[in-house]
Order: structure tokens, then C-alpha cells, then sequence
């Protein structure tokens, strides 16, 4: 079964043929761009020092008797939050499609710095024993609640914004601050160890990246705030058109594309928190190669993701954004096993040759999606149902990809094993975003 919408011109805001981009479209692009980058430095931070540091840190009973036991359950802290995305989704979808997307937004950006600066200075097991566990997992959680609400209003912000003919690049903008948060994060991780070494790391240089989160939200709420409200939203308002119950609309009318919209960013999702998190891991403490050239390779790979991020985003307009995302996902499909043969050959070159093939199929599967969503929900539950597909498909795909990788190497010993693992997920997705038809150029007021 496909999706049928018909492709109408807009004749309202954002509608226009233009080549240029005005001042207010320019800051509503850079406050996505800006805000999205903090909130995914903030999860990225807490992704790669569970890799590093937070095993022996914060589950120190564990790690004695089991290691590889407490670095699964290290890595399983990352999918724990994820649960938490829908709940997130869910609330501030409502509060989107009711209220704004604006204020929705500075609030999931200072909530989510919140919890990342309280980590830094949070206790470790040796110093309050289960405590710290469990204050690190209430975190964690207040994160994925956060997450769970920023990329809808983000993207629902850029989009709804954007020319007709420019809703996929415009769409980018919020997904390339996933990238920019894992150079932030990594290259943040990368500086500290070398310039304090490893030892000074583990023992507090790590609570630096966290701490340094308060400056970001400071910048980042500014710079939200300076923009208006979704020119979609103000259209509805002057309609009287929000929906009362946004939620129940959404899942009478729309379910079937939640599911879709869910599995098509499935594999993405996973195979993005695979380079983010365990890579590294596998980097450091199966290979044993050196902290500050795996963080280095991992930082500059990122430079790849954002490319790659881009130029979907700019060929989801001009091929259409199924289009784009079968061809990442093709790439995915094909790479996913030889980046391990790579790897395994404990080469610091190689592995970044691996990691930056890998972001070409990451980055072309992720460019479009913004635009893709917004264009399938109507305007009325857009916010929900963007959020909501978006934090279902980070459950079912990168919620337990690091834990999962880490399983399949301690039990098999052979990683080419997780590359099956992200193959299947990615013909998975393929299938899914295959029986969308492109709603591409679809009227947002009124769809």
C-alpha cells in the first residue's frame, strides 16, 4: 500500500519561486542548526563517555567479576533513554500543535542542558555506591525526554519556513546539528584526552564536556528565542484551526504512516549510533589502538556525515526525498559488512576509511527526512506526528544498537557479525520508505 498525496503550490508563506532566502527564513535556519547541534552534543557527550568511562565509573560491582557485562550495560544506560522519546514526543507534540513550536523548543533545549550539566558534576559509585547508578539513569532519562520533543519542533521549524522547492535543504539544517553535536562531543573528548592523557580523563577530566554544556544552552536559547513563530502555526491560528486533541486525530487518521515513517528511519538510527558510540568502544578496548587518534578518526568522520547530511538534503529536492533515502540506504546495504573487514585490520587509516563510507549512506539517508515527514502529516497533528514517528524509530533502531554490538562481540568475537546486523535493519528500512510515494511540494497549510 502507498501514500497518495497530490503535489499542490502553496500559494501562502513559503510558497514563493525564489533563488534567494530572506533574513527571517536565514535565523530560522540558524536557530535550528544552532539549537540542534547543543541538544546532540549533549546526547553525544553522554553516548561516548559511556564507551570510555561510565562503566567502571558508575557500575563498578559489575565490572569486577564481569567486564563486558558492565560496558553492555554502560551502553544499555544510551537505549534506556530512548524509551523515554515517546513520552517526550507525545507531550510536547501536544504542546506544538496546540501552543507553537517556538516555546516547545527553548524548552526541550534548556531541560536537555540541565541534565547534561548535572551529570558532570554527578558522584561516581565509588563515592555513594547504587546511588550514582541511579541518578546517572534519571539523567539519562530527563534526556531522551528532551530528545524525544527537540526534533520535531526543529524540523517542523525549518520546513515549514521553506520555499517549496527548497523544503529538503531546508530540512538539513536541523539534521546536519547531528553531526556538528559529534564533532563537538568527539572533538571536545578528543582535545581533553590529549592534552590531560587517559588517566586524568577517567578520573575527572570527563565531567568537563558535560559542564561545558551550560555555555552552549545559554547561546542556544538566545538564538531561539530571536525567532517567530511557524508562519504554518500562525496560518492555523488565524483559521482557528488547531486541533483539540491532536493525539487522537493523529492515530485515527494517520497511524499507518507513524509505523512507515518509524521504519524508514529505523536503520538510520542505528547504524548513526553505532559510529557514535561504539566504534569508539570497539576502537579502544577490543582493538586497544590509541584514545586520541580513534577519537581524532571519529571527529573527522563527522566532518563526512555532515557533508553527506547536506548534499541529501539538497538531492531530496531535487530527486525527491524517497529517491534519496533508497539510495543511502543501498549504500548502507552494501558497506555495512566490508567496513568491518577494515576495521578488524587495526590500521587507524583504514578505520577512518570505514567510518567515513559509512556516513556516505548515513548522510543521504538522513538529509531528506525532515522535509519527508513534515510533508506526510497534516498540519494540524504535524508536530505530533513527526515527533512520535521520529522517537519510535530511534527505539527500534539506535535505542540498543551500542548494547546490542557489544552482545554480538562478546558472545561471537567476530564484528563483521555486526554488520549483518545493520544490514538487515537497512533493507528493512529500505522496504518501508519504498512504499511511500514523494509527497514532494505538498500545500502545509492545508495538507
Amino acid at each position: 500500500m502507498t501514500i497518495t498525496s497530490t503535489p499542490i503550490a502553496a500559494p501562502g508563506v513559503g510558497s514563493g519561486v525564489r533563488s534567494g532566502v530572506s533574513w527571517d527564513e536565514k535565523k530560522v535556519l540558524a536557530a535550528t542548526l544552532v539549537g540542534t547541534t547543543i541538544e546532540w552534543y549533549d546526547f553525544f557527550v553522554y553516548a561516548q563517555a559511556a564507551g570510555l568511562v561510565f562503566g567502571p565509573l558508575f557500575f563498578g560491582p559489575m565490572i569486577q567479576n564481569n567486564p563486558l557485562l558492565a560496558q553492555v550495560v554502560s551502553f544499555a544506560t544510551i537505549g534506556l533513554s530512548f524509551l523515554f522519546r515517546p513520552l517526550g514526543a507525545i507531550v510536547c507534540g501536544y504542546m506544538g500543535d496546540r501552543f507553537g513550536r517556538r516555546g516547545v523548543l527553548v524548552m526541550t533545549l534548556v531541560l536537555m542542558g540541565a541534565a547534561t550539566a548535572l551529570v558532570g558534576v554527578l558522584p561516581t559509585y565509588a563515592q555513594i555506591g547504587a546511588w550514582a547508578p541511579a541518578l546517572l539513569i534519571l539523567l539519562r532519562i530527563l534526556q531522551g525526554f528532551s530528545a524525544g520533543g527537540e526534533w520535531g519542533g526543529a524540523a517542523l521549524m525549518a520546513v515549514e519556513y521553506a520555499p517549496v522547492g527548497k523544503r529538503s535543504l531546508f530540512g538539513s539544517f536541523p539534521q546536519i546539528g547531528t553531526p556538528l553535536g559529534m564533532i563537538l562531543a568527539t572533538g571536545a573528548l578528543w582535545g581533553l584526552t590529549t592534552a590531560l592523557g587517559r588517566q586524568a580523563m577517567v578520573e575527572w577530566g570527563w565531567r568537563i564536556p558535560f559542564l561545558f554544556s551550560i555555555v552552549l544552552i545559554v547561546v542556544g536559547a538566545v538564538v531561539r528565542r530571536t525567532v517567530e513563530e511557524s508562519p504554518v502555526f500562525r496560518a492555523m491560528q488565524q483559521r482557528h484551526k488547531e486541533s483539540s486533541a491532536p493525539l487522537r486525530e493523529l492515530f485515527r487518521e494517520q497511524s499507518k504512516d507513524i509505523l512507515r515513517m518509524a521504519l524508514t528511519f529505523m536503520a538510520n538510527n542505528a547504524a548513526g549510533y553505532i559510529l557514535i558510540a561504539f566504534m569508539i568502544s570497539y576502537g579502544l578496548n577490543t582493538l586497544k589502538l590509541p584514545t586520541d587518534q580513534i577519537l581524532l578518526v571519529s571527529t573527522l568522520a563527522a566532518f563526512g556525515w555532515f557533508a553527506f547530511t547536506l548534499l541529501g538534503g539538497l538531492m531530496g529536492d531535487w530527486i525527491g526525498r524517497v529517491r534519496t533515502f533508497q539510495i543511502g540506504y543501498g549504500i548502507m546495504i552494501v558497506w555495512a559488512v566490508p567496513m568491518w573487514l577494515l576495521i578488524d585490520t587495526k590500521s587507524v587509516a583504514l578505520f577512518f576509511v570505514a567510518a567515513l563510507g559509512l556516513t556516505i549512506g548515513l548522510g543521504l539517508s538522513y538529509g531528506p527526512q525532515a522535509a519527508l515527514y513534515a510533508e506526510l502529516f497534516r498540519a494540524k497533528v504535524r508536530y505530533s506526528g513527526v515527533s512520535i514517528s521520529y522517537a519510535l524509530g530511534a527505539i527500534l533502531g539506535g535505542a540498543f544498537a551500542p548494547a546490542i554490538a557489544q552482545w554480538i562481540i562478546g558472545t561471537y568475537g567476530e564484528s563483521w557479525r555486526v554488520g549483518v546486523y545493520i544490514m538487515v535493519l537497512s533493507v528493512i528500512s529500505l522496504v518501508a520508505v519504498s512504499t511511500i510515494r514523494d509527497p514532494k511540494g505538498v500545500d502545509l497549510n492545508v495538507h
